[in-house]
């Protein structure tokens, strides 16, 4: 697998990881980011008051990238 963006090398550690967890060029991946909350309450539209909606991103924030699988909740016995 090569780097689809030339021989950056941010790009080249992650292809070399993707390898080693055993994903290839036909591997069924999606890329997400984790670490937002999305406010559920509607503002004024401002810095501190936002649109219900807004997504606002953490200063920890990461991508994630997965193998997408369905969600499943539990079941009682």
């Amino acid at each position: 697998m090569s780097p689809l963006f030339g021989n950056h090398p941010l790009l080249i550690a992650i292809t070399e990881k993707m390898k080693e967890l055993g994903f290839d060029q036909l591997s069924n991946l999606e890329v997400v980011t984790a670490g937002s909350s999305v406010y559920e309450i509607d503002g004024d539209g401002t810095k501190w008051s936002p649109l219900k909606g807004t997504r606002k991103y953490n200063k920890d924030a990461f991508i994630v990238i997965r193998i997408p699988e369905p969600v499943v909740s539990s079941k009682p016995n």
